[in-house]
Protein backbone atom coordinates (compact mmCIF):
# COMPACT_ATOMS: atom_id res chain seq x y z
CA UNK A 1 0.00 0.00 0.00
CA UNK A 2 1.65 2.80 -1.05
CA UNK A 3 0.73 6.48 1.10
CA UNK A 4 -0.18 10.00 -1.50
CA UNK A 5 -0.82 12.95 -0.31
CA UNK A 6 -2.19 15.44 -3.11
CA UNK A 7 -1.71 19.10 -3.49
CA UNK A 8 -4.45 20.42 -5.73
CA UNK A 9 -6.84 17.64 -5.15
CA UNK A 10 -9.69 19.51 -7.30
CA UNK A 11 -8.03 21.07 -10.12
CA UNK A 12 -7.99 18.68 -13.52
CA UNK A 13 -4.59 16.50 -12.29
CA UNK A 14 -5.64 16.07 -8.63
CA UNK A 15 -9.25 14.34 -9.76
CA UNK A 16 -7.87 12.26 -12.28
CA UNK A 17 -5.20 11.15 -9.52
CA UNK A 18 -7.69 10.70 -7.31
CA UNK A 19 -9.30 8.26 -10.14
CA UNK A 20 -6.30 6.09 -10.28
CA UNK A 21 -6.49 5.70 -6.38
CA UNK A 22 -10.10 5.01 -6.48
CA UNK A 23 -9.21 2.08 -9.12
CA UNK A 24 -6.03 0.72 -7.07
CA UNK A 25 -7.86 0.89 -3.23
CA UNK A 26 -5.53 -2.16 -2.68
CA UNK A 27 -1.95 -0.30 -4.38
CA UNK A 28 -2.90 3.16 -3.00
CA UNK A 29 -4.60 5.34 -0.03
CA UNK A 30 -4.82 8.98 0.55
CA UNK A 31 -3.12 10.77 3.42
CA UNK A 32 -3.54 14.04 2.83
CA UNK A 33 -5.65 16.51 0.13
CA UNK A 34 -4.87 20.34 -0.37
CA UNK A 35 -6.83 22.56 -2.60
CA UNK A 36 -7.21 26.62 -3.00
CA UNK A 37 -11.49 27.37 -2.42
CA UNK A 38 -13.27 24.70 -3.62
CA UNK A 39 -14.29 23.41 -0.29
CA UNK A 40 -17.22 21.78 -1.80
CA UNK A 41 -15.38 19.39 -3.88
CA UNK A 42 -13.03 18.84 -1.25
CA UNK A 43 -15.38 17.81 1.33
CA UNK A 44 -16.60 14.94 -1.13
CA UNK A 45 -13.22 14.13 -1.54
CA UNK A 46 -12.42 13.67 2.10
CA UNK A 47 -15.01 11.93 2.75
CA UNK A 48 -14.84 9.24 0.10
CA UNK A 49 -10.73 8.92 1.08
CA UNK A 50 -10.62 9.84 4.56
CA UNK A 51 -7.20 11.36 4.89
CA UNK A 52 -5.63 12.32 7.80
CA UNK A 53 -5.22 16.05 7.07
CA UNK A 54 -7.01 18.61 4.20
CA UNK A 55 -5.88 21.84 3.72
CA UNK A 56 -7.92 24.63 1.88
CA UNK A 57 -5.37 28.34 1.30
CA UNK A 58 -8.37 30.23 1.47
CA UNK A 59 -9.30 30.77 4.92
CA UNK A 60 -12.84 31.45 4.48
CA UNK A 61 -13.31 28.28 2.21
CA UNK A 62 -12.33 26.74 5.05
CA UNK A 63 -14.18 28.26 7.41
CA UNK A 64 -17.53 27.29 5.42
CA UNK A 65 -15.91 23.68 5.32
CA UNK A 66 -15.21 23.26 9.17
CA UNK A 67 -18.54 24.36 9.78
CA UNK A 68 -20.88 21.45 7.90
CA UNK A 69 -18.12 18.85 8.20
CA UNK A 70 -18.72 15.99 10.78
CA UNK A 71 -15.81 13.31 10.53
CA UNK A 72 -11.64 12.42 10.95
CA UNK A 73 -10.46 14.26 8.63
CA UNK A 74 -8.40 17.55 10.06
CA UNK A 75 -8.91 20.56 8.38
CA UNK A 76 -6.44 23.18 8.45
CA UNK A 77 -5.70 26.21 6.55
CA UNK A 78 -3.69 28.85 4.72
CA UNK A 79 -0.62 28.29 2.50
CA UNK A 80 1.37 27.50 5.24
CA UNK A 81 -0.69 24.59 5.84
CA UNK A 82 0.31 22.89 2.33
CA UNK A 83 3.83 22.12 3.68
CA UNK A 84 2.22 20.33 6.55
CA UNK A 85 0.23 18.13 3.84
CA UNK A 86 3.23 17.69 1.99
CA UNK A 87 5.12 16.64 4.68
CA UNK A 88 2.81 14.04 6.69
CA UNK A 89 5.01 11.35 8.17
CA UNK A 90 3.19 8.26 6.75
CA UNK A 91 3.36 9.63 2.95
CA UNK A 92 5.94 8.33 0.83
CA UNK A 93 4.74 10.29 -2.61
CA UNK A 94 3.40 14.05 -3.09
CA UNK A 95 1.67 14.70 -6.12
CA UNK A 96 2.58 18.55 -6.74
CA UNK A 97 -0.75 19.78 -8.83
CA UNK A 98 -1.11 23.14 -7.53
CA UNK A 99 -0.73 25.20 -10.98
CA UNK A 100 1.99 28.16 -10.94
CA UNK A 101 4.40 29.50 -8.39
CA UNK A 102 2.70 28.44 -5.28
CA UNK A 103 3.60 25.31 -5.67
CA UNK A 104 7.30 25.67 -5.04
CA UNK A 105 7.56 25.77 -1.28
CA UNK A 106 5.88 22.29 -0.67
CA UNK A 107 7.64 20.37 -3.24
CA UNK A 108 10.83 21.52 -1.48
CA UNK A 109 9.27 21.01 1.97
CA UNK A 110 8.31 17.12 0.61
CA UNK A 111 12.16 16.69 -0.77
CA UNK A 112 13.63 17.64 2.33
CA UNK A 113 11.38 14.97 4.30
CA UNK A 114 12.60 12.78 1.90
CA UNK A 115 9.33 12.00 -0.25
CA UNK A 116 8.90 10.43 -3.72
CA UNK A 117 7.70 13.58 -6.11
CA UNK A 118 5.07 13.12 -8.51
CA UNK A 119 5.60 16.64 -10.02
CA UNK A 120 2.88 18.15 -11.97
CA UNK A 121 3.36 21.86 -11.11
CA UNK A 122 6.32 22.34 -13.67
CA UNK A 123 6.48 26.28 -12.57
CA UNK A 124 8.52 24.79 -10.01
CA UNK A 125 11.33 23.59 -12.00
CA UNK A 126 11.20 26.66 -14.53
CA UNK A 127 11.26 28.90 -11.27
CA UNK A 128 13.75 26.98 -9.18
CA UNK A 129 14.99 24.19 -11.26
CA UNK A 130 18.86 24.10 -10.68
CA UNK A 131 17.78 24.76 -6.51
CA UNK A 132 14.99 21.70 -6.57
CA UNK A 133 17.58 19.51 -8.58
CA UNK A 134 20.46 20.12 -6.25
CA UNK A 135 18.17 19.15 -3.03
CA UNK A 136 16.59 16.18 -4.39
CA UNK A 137 19.64 14.93 -5.38
CA UNK A 138 21.18 15.52 -1.90
CA UNK A 139 18.11 14.38 -0.30
CA UNK A 140 18.15 11.11 -2.82
CA UNK A 141 14.79 11.56 -3.82
CA UNK A 142 12.84 10.52 -6.83
CA UNK A 143 11.01 13.35 -9.21
CA UNK A 144 9.05 11.16 -11.10
CA UNK A 145 7.51 13.65 -14.11
CA UNK A 146 3.44 13.77 -14.43
CA UNK A 147 3.23 16.42 -17.96
CA UNK A 148 2.23 13.45 -20.29
CA UNK A 149 5.40 14.91 -22.29
CA UNK A 150 7.97 14.02 -19.30
CA UNK A 151 6.82 11.08 -18.59
CA UNK A 152 6.62 9.73 -21.88
CA UNK A 153 10.57 10.97 -22.15
CA UNK A 154 11.08 9.50 -18.94
CA UNK A 155 10.01 5.83 -20.27
CA UNK A 156 11.31 6.44 -23.85
CA UNK A 157 14.76 6.89 -21.64
CA UNK A 158 14.13 4.03 -19.45
CA UNK A 159 17.03 1.19 -19.50
CA UNK A 160 18.98 3.63 -21.93
CA UNK A 161 22.45 5.00 -21.30
CA UNK A 162 21.70 9.20 -21.14
CA UNK A 163 25.70 9.42 -22.85
CA UNK A 164 23.65 7.99 -26.03
CA UNK A 165 20.91 10.46 -26.85
CA UNK A 166 20.69 13.18 -29.30
CA UNK A 167 17.69 15.10 -28.53
CA UNK A 168 14.84 15.03 -26.83
CA UNK A 169 11.38 15.57 -28.83
CA UNK A 170 8.40 17.54 -26.84
CA UNK A 171 5.34 17.08 -29.09
CA UNK A 172 2.67 19.62 -28.87
CA UNK A 173 -0.82 19.62 -29.65
CA UNK A 174 -0.66 23.35 -31.30
CA UNK A 175 -3.78 24.06 -28.93
CA UNK A 176 -6.90 25.74 -30.06
CA UNK A 177 -5.65 28.21 -32.86
CA UNK A 178 -3.16 26.06 -34.72
CA UNK A 179 -2.92 27.79 -37.75
CA UNK A 180 -4.28 31.02 -36.73
CA UNK A 181 -1.82 34.27 -37.56
CA UNK A 182 -1.30 37.42 -35.50
CA UNK A 183 -4.70 39.27 -37.23
CA UNK A 184 -6.55 36.22 -35.79
CA UNK A 185 -5.30 36.06 -32.45
CA UNK A 186 -6.37 39.46 -31.90
CA UNK A 187 -10.08 39.02 -31.51
CA UNK A 188 -10.05 35.29 -29.79
CA UNK A 189 -12.15 35.38 -26.61
CA UNK A 190 -11.57 33.68 -23.21
CA UNK A 191 -13.90 30.88 -24.05
CA UNK A 192 -12.50 30.37 -27.91
CA UNK A 193 -9.20 30.15 -25.40
CA UNK A 194 -10.61 27.46 -23.34
CA UNK A 195 -11.99 25.05 -25.96
CA UNK A 196 -8.99 22.97 -26.11
CA UNK A 197 -9.16 20.51 -28.84
CA UNK A 198 -7.70 17.35 -27.23
CA UNK A 199 -6.76 17.84 -23.49
CA UNK A 200 -9.41 18.85 -20.14
CA UNK A 201 -7.24 20.98 -18.38
CA UNK A 202 -8.01 23.68 -15.88
CA UNK A 203 -8.16 27.35 -17.44
CA UNK A 204 -4.45 28.83 -16.96
CA UNK A 205 -2.79 25.73 -18.34
CA UNK A 206 -5.46 25.83 -21.03
CA UNK A 207 -4.21 29.57 -21.78
CA UNK A 208 -1.24 28.59 -21.35
CA UNK A 209 -1.98 25.93 -24.08
CA UNK A 210 -3.27 28.42 -26.67
CA UNK A 211 -0.27 30.83 -25.94
CA UNK A 212 2.59 27.83 -26.57
CA UNK A 213 3.45 29.52 -23.10
CA UNK A 214 2.85 25.91 -21.73
CA UNK A 215 5.19 24.24 -23.95
CA UNK A 216 8.23 26.42 -23.02
CA UNK A 217 7.62 25.52 -19.79
CA UNK A 218 8.14 22.47 -20.85
CA UNK A 219 10.91 22.91 -22.50
CA UNK A 220 12.72 24.31 -19.66
CA UNK A 221 11.34 21.59 -17.46
CA UNK A 222 13.00 18.78 -19.38
CA UNK A 223 16.26 20.68 -19.48
CA UNK A 224 15.99 20.57 -15.35
CA UNK A 225 14.45 16.66 -15.90
CA UNK A 226 16.79 15.04 -18.10
CA UNK A 227 20.06 16.82 -17.65
CA UNK A 228 19.87 18.14 -21.11
CA UNK A 229 20.99 21.32 -23.08
CA UNK A 230 18.59 23.34 -24.65
CA UNK A 231 20.24 22.75 -28.50
CA UNK A 232 19.25 19.62 -28.07
CA UNK A 233 15.51 19.74 -27.06
CA UNK A 234 13.17 20.32 -29.83
CA UNK A 235 9.82 21.24 -30.17
CA UNK A 236 7.01 19.56 -32.49
CA UNK A 237 3.50 20.64 -33.45
CA UNK A 238 1.46 17.07 -33.12
CA UNK A 239 -2.31 17.39 -33.18
CA UNK A 240 -3.66 14.63 -32.60
CA UNK A 241 -1.71 14.49 -28.74
CA UNK A 242 -1.14 10.21 -30.06
CA UNK A 243 2.71 10.47 -29.72
CA UNK A 244 3.18 12.05 -25.80
CA UNK A 245 6.85 12.74 -26.50
CA UNK A 246 10.11 10.70 -28.19
CA UNK A 247 13.82 10.51 -27.41
CA UNK A 248 16.23 10.02 -30.37
CA UNK A 249 19.29 8.34 -29.99
CA UNK A 250 22.87 8.99 -31.42
CA UNK A 251 22.19 6.39 -33.77
CA UNK A 252 19.48 7.89 -35.78
CA UNK A 253 16.49 5.73 -33.35
CA UNK A 254 13.69 7.58 -32.23
CA UNK A 255 11.49 5.81 -29.47
CA UNK A 256 8.51 7.42 -28.93
CA UNK A 257 5.47 6.85 -26.24
CA UNK A 258 2.36 7.02 -27.49
CA UNK A 259 -1.31 6.55 -25.88
CA UNK A 260 -4.92 8.36 -25.69
CA UNK A 261 -4.76 11.32 -24.36
CA UNK A 262 -5.21 10.56 -21.11
CA UNK A 263 -3.65 12.22 -17.91
CA UNK A 264 -4.25 9.20 -15.85
CA UNK A 265 -1.90 7.51 -18.17
CA UNK A 266 1.22 9.01 -16.55
CA UNK A 267 -0.32 9.79 -13.03
CA UNK A 268 -0.54 5.96 -12.53
CA UNK A 269 2.85 5.44 -14.12
CA UNK A 270 3.97 7.70 -11.38
CA UNK A 271 2.09 6.69 -8.61
CA UNK A 272 3.10 2.84 -8.98
CA UNK A 273 7.24 3.23 -10.30
CA UNK A 274 8.91 1.20 -11.16
CA UNK A 275 5.59 -1.10 -11.65
CA UNK A 276 3.17 -1.22 -14.31
CA UNK A 277 -0.45 -1.75 -13.28
CA UNK A 278 -3.31 -2.95 -15.05
CA UNK A 279 -5.90 -0.32 -16.31
CA UNK A 280 -9.39 -0.10 -17.60
CA UNK A 281 -8.24 3.03 -19.71
CA UNK A 282 -8.87 3.41 -23.02
CA UNK A 283 -6.48 2.08 -25.71
CA UNK A 284 -5.27 3.29 -28.84
CA UNK A 285 -6.78 1.16 -31.94
CA UNK A 286 -4.07 1.81 -34.75
CA UNK A 287 -6.41 0.17 -37.45
CA UNK A 288 -8.73 3.14 -36.97
CA UNK A 289 -6.07 6.02 -36.48
CA UNK A 290 -6.43 8.12 -40.27
CA UNK A 291 -3.01 9.72 -39.45
CA UNK A 292 -0.02 11.17 -37.27
CA UNK A 293 1.46 14.80 -38.72
CA UNK A 294 4.44 16.71 -36.99
CA UNK A 295 5.12 20.32 -37.98
CA UNK A 296 7.38 23.44 -36.61
CA UNK A 297 5.82 25.59 -34.23
CA UNK A 298 5.47 29.13 -35.47
CA UNK A 299 7.22 31.24 -33.21
CA UNK A 300 6.79 34.60 -34.83
CA UNK A 301 2.94 34.12 -33.89
CA UNK A 302 3.52 32.40 -31.01
CA UNK A 303 6.41 33.79 -29.83
CA UNK A 304 6.51 32.77 -25.76
CA UNK A 305 8.24 29.69 -26.84
CA UNK A 306 10.87 31.78 -27.87
CA UNK A 307 10.84 34.06 -25.08
CA UNK A 308 10.64 30.68 -22.93
CA UNK A 309 13.81 29.14 -24.64
CA UNK A 310 15.76 32.44 -24.28
CA UNK A 311 15.03 32.76 -20.66
CA UNK A 312 15.79 29.36 -19.94
CA UNK A 313 19.28 29.67 -21.57
CA UNK A 314 20.22 32.39 -19.91
CA UNK A 315 18.73 31.09 -16.50
CA UNK A 316 19.64 32.93 -13.67
CA UNK A 317 16.28 34.42 -12.00
CA UNK A 318 14.61 34.92 -15.68
CA UNK A 319 12.79 32.06 -16.16
CA UNK A 320 11.45 32.63 -12.76
CA UNK A 321 10.74 35.98 -14.31
CA UNK A 322 9.04 34.50 -17.35
CA UNK A 323 7.12 32.75 -14.96
CA UNK A 324 5.60 35.25 -12.73
CA UNK A 325 4.82 37.72 -15.62
CA UNK A 326 2.85 35.04 -17.72
CA UNK A 327 0.55 34.32 -14.52
CA UNK A 328 -0.08 37.80 -13.35
CA UNK A 329 -0.76 38.35 -17.96
CA UNK A 330 -3.21 35.14 -18.11
CA UNK A 331 -4.87 36.09 -14.88
CA UNK A 332 -5.51 39.39 -16.41
CA UNK A 333 -6.90 38.32 -19.20
CA UNK A 334 -9.19 35.51 -17.65
CA UNK A 335 -10.49 38.66 -15.99
CA UNK A 336 -11.10 40.15 -19.21
CA UNK A 337 -8.88 42.90 -18.54
CA UNK A 338 -6.36 42.78 -21.38
CA UNK A 339 -6.99 40.80 -24.68
CA UNK A 340 -4.92 37.45 -25.88
CA UNK A 341 -2.00 39.28 -27.60
CA UNK A 342 -1.28 41.21 -24.73
CA UNK A 343 -0.34 38.48 -22.93
CA UNK A 344 2.91 38.21 -25.07
CA UNK A 345 3.77 42.19 -24.61
CA UNK A 346 3.29 41.61 -20.95
CA UNK A 347 5.86 39.01 -20.59
CA UNK A 348 8.38 40.30 -23.24
CA UNK A 349 8.57 43.57 -21.36
CA UNK A 350 8.97 42.17 -17.87
CA UNK A 351 11.78 39.75 -19.04
CA UNK A 352 13.44 43.58 -21.01
CA UNK A 353 13.54 45.36 -17.98
CA UNK A 354 14.60 42.85 -15.14
CA UNK A 355 18.27 43.15 -14.35
CA UNK A 356 19.38 39.23 -13.88
CA UNK A 357 20.61 37.62 -11.31
CA UNK A 358 22.93 34.81 -11.50
CA UNK A 359 22.75 31.56 -9.48
CA UNK A 360 20.28 33.06 -7.08
CA UNK A 361 19.59 31.52 -4.02
CA UNK A 362 15.84 30.21 -3.25
CA UNK A 363 15.27 34.06 -1.06
CA UNK A 364 16.35 35.92 -4.58
CA UNK A 365 13.81 33.78 -6.44
CA UNK A 366 11.05 34.29 -4.37
CA UNK A 367 12.34 38.57 -4.48
CA UNK A 368 12.04 38.41 -8.33
CA UNK A 369 9.22 36.08 -8.33
CA UNK A 370 7.53 39.42 -6.29
CA UNK A 371 9.07 41.88 -8.70
CA UNK A 372 7.93 40.77 -11.66
CA UNK A 373 4.27 40.28 -10.39
CA UNK A 374 4.58 43.99 -9.59
CA UNK A 375 5.80 45.05 -12.81
CA UNK A 376 3.65 43.04 -15.05
CA UNK A 377 0.60 44.66 -12.77
CA UNK A 378 1.84 47.79 -13.72
CA UNK A 379 1.99 46.88 -17.51
CA UNK A 380 -1.46 45.64 -16.95
CA UNK A 381 -3.39 48.87 -15.15
CA UNK A 382 -1.76 50.53 -18.43
CA UNK A 383 -3.07 48.18 -21.04
CA UNK A 384 -6.70 48.47 -19.32
CA UNK A 385 -6.47 52.71 -18.93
Amino acid sequence: MRHISILGSTGSVGTQALDVIAANPERFCVDGLAAYHNDELLEKQMRLFQPAQAVLVDKAAAERLRKRYQGTTEILDGEDALLTVATLPATETVLTAMVGFVGLKPTLAAIDAGKTIALANKETLVAAGEIVMQRAREKQVKILPVDSEHSAIYQALNGESRQSVSRLILTASGGPFRGFNRQQLASVTIADCLRHPNWSMGKKITVDSATLVNKGLEVIEAHWLFDVDYDSIVVSVHPQSIVHSMVEYIDGSVIAQLGQPDMRVPIQYAFSYPERLRSTFPRLDFHAMKDLTFAAPDMDTFPSLRMAVEAGRTGGTLPCVFNAANEEAVAAFLTGNIGFLAIYQVIEQVMASHQIMSSPVLEEIFAANDWARAQARKIIDGMAG
